[in-house]
């Protein structure tokens, strides 16, 4: 008789969207050593290779091309039937990702009025960056996701909904008010948010396509420190017009930019066919009214 644990093919799908068993192993949080012995023991079960070493990556066999076909409506199910045995009692309790930069700016208000709308419900939250999390979407592990817009087609077993749109602006110290926001961009330090970001990609390209070469000072992948040492003086940063306890400091400056600009495009993401609607409705609907109620006006 074949017995195959849902768990180990959720591995198997992260190792082969990865390509990558220790990649797998830390999304995970399991050692590489136990992520191996878990496909070593899918493949005795299914009695076929399923991983191929290709170079320092790894890739599906025909027959774990094969599986990869399966194993998601496999996981899915699996999920779903945990969820008709224990009845109401997982709609006490949502799993919701987010990008880091919401932790700190919108998160808690989002928070604030779920809770104060469903009391009894536990929130687990986990941040990670976008593509991890549509990833944690797709596979059931995260029942909402608070993410940046994919920049490819999304599936159709998933629902994708904008809540906010925040342009590029110049962040600065507020001596430079009143200030040329492309001059400031040329002449004075660059406090550069992270280019491997969704928001670090759009200002990158924005001084591309404008032909500034900044005078690179920093690079940091938290908008909150961003701003902590823009407000220092240390220099000006070229970032999304977000929410934020900082944004309305006094010894900050937003400036707007003179051109047609990028935005970053944020919004939610879950399963079509997820068993908490109801919570998942719930929480958007919270999340619209509070980012919202702050969209830039620029």
């Amino acid at each position: 008789m074949l017995v195959v644990d849902t768990a180990f093919l959720h591995t198997f799908l992260l190792v082969a969207r990865k390509g990558s068993m220790s990649e797998a192993a830390r999304q995970l949080d399991l050692s590489p050593t136990a992520v191996a012995q878990q496909m070593r023991v899918l493949e005795r079960e299914l009695g076929a290779p399923l991983l191929q070493r290709a170079g320092r990556t790894v890739r599906p066999t025909e027959a774990g091309h094969r599986l990869m076909e399966k194993a998601e409506a496999l996981v899915r199910e699996a999920a779903s039937l945990r969820t008709w045995v224990h009845g109401d009692e997982l709609q006490h309790e949502i799993h919701v990702g987010t990008v880091a930069t919401m932790l700190h700016s919108a998160l808690p208000g989002i928070l604030q009025a779920f809770t104060a709308r469903y009391p009894q419900t536990r929130v687990s939250i986990r941040a990670g960056l976008a593509g991890q999390l549509n990833e944690l979407v797709a596979e059931g592990a995260v029942d909402v996701a608070l993410t940046l817009q994919p920049g490819y087609d999304i599936p159709k077993t998933l629902e994708w909904r904008v809540i906010r749109e925040e342009p590029l602006i110049v962040l600065a110290h507020s001596r430079f008010a009143g200030s040329d926001p492309l001059r400031l961009l040329r002449e004075q330090p660059l406090i550069r948010y992270d280019r491997t970001l969704g928001g670090g990609k759009l200002a990158d390209q924005f001084l591309r396509d404008a032909g500034i070469v900044p005078q690179e000072r920093f690079e940091l992948n938290s908008l909150l420190a961003v701003s902590l040492m823009v407000e220092r003086d240390l220099g000006v940063a070229l970032v999304p017009d977000t929410i934020s306890p900082f944004r309305d400091a006094q010894a900050l400056v937003r400036i707007p930019l003179p051109q047609a600009r990028a935005a970053r495009v944020l919004g939610l993401l879950w399963l079509r066919a997820s068993p908490k609607k109801v919570l998942i409705k719930g929480f958007g609907e919270c999340a619209e009214g509070v980012m919202r109620s702050d969209m830039p006006s620029l």
